[in-house]
């Protein structure tokens, strides 16, 4: 259990590192050029990150409704 919380903590703590050090050095995808960021591009592209993120909530919802819709046909 200890190994599942470390390794879940050390994700969450690598994103909120990634995320932090994009907005604090101005990299974060906000339709800036290259040349006005001085050549440098975002560490993790957040807009894809987002979409991705969108996508995975929406194949648990579906997920979620067919889990409840069989459990309600095997309960009458």
């Amino acid at each position: 259990m200890r190994v599942l919380l470390g390794m879940f903590l050390g994700v969450l703590i690598t994103v909120g590192a990634a995320f932090v050090y994009d907005s604090s050095t101005g990299r974060v995808a906000n339709g800036l050029t290259l040349a006005s960021t001085e050549g440098h591009a975002p560490m993790v592209n957040w807009d894809v990150v987002s979409h991705d993120w969108d996508g995975m909530k929406q194949e648990l919802r579906a997920v979620a409704v067919d889990i409840e819709k069989g459990w309600k046909r095997i309960t009458g």
